[in-house]
């Protein structure tokens, strides 16, 4: 893993438009019409994921390992939600960082996201050993 591309504090962003299908909705019932928390969770892991996709080895891939959210206010269907990563740490192959979701100036959700890098037979045989050991 190339390491030295960053620092702590260093900040990566992303974008994305609310839709329909990032709603709160329940097998087939819709909620609220709103960006649900989970449709923030994928942004939130997409938005820390830049990090890792800037620094794995042609033969690593990042695995989430921890997430968390604090949703805090409404994103609206046509709204923009800016989320930005921030790199905490990187300790051997954990990659940890902190996001932030905002449309305009508001604050739409914090949390943090944490990631290893491993070689990629290395999670080929980590998943298998559910598959004989469930």
């Amino acid at each position: 893993m190339k390491t030295a591309l960053f620092k702590p504090g260093d900040r990566l962003e992303t974008t994305f438009v609310v839709e329909p299908k990032d709603w709160a909705s329940f097998y087939g019932e819709t909620v609220h019409e709103v960006c649900s928390t989970y449709a923030l969770a994928r942004e939130a892991e997409w938005a820390c994921r830049q990090f890792v996709l800037k620094m794995r080895e042609d033969h690593e891939e990042g695995i989430g390992h921890g997430l968390s959210i604090h949703h805090k206010s409404p994103a609206l269907t046509g709204q923009i939600v800016e989320m930005q990563a921030t790199l905490l740490a990187v300790d051997g192959v954990k990659v940890d960082c902190t996001w932030e979701a905002k449309v305009g100036d508001r604050l739409v959700a914090y949390g943090t996201c944490a990631q290893t890098v491993w070689h990629r037979e290395k999670i080929d045989r980590h998943w298998k050993s559910y598959a004989t050991n469930p």
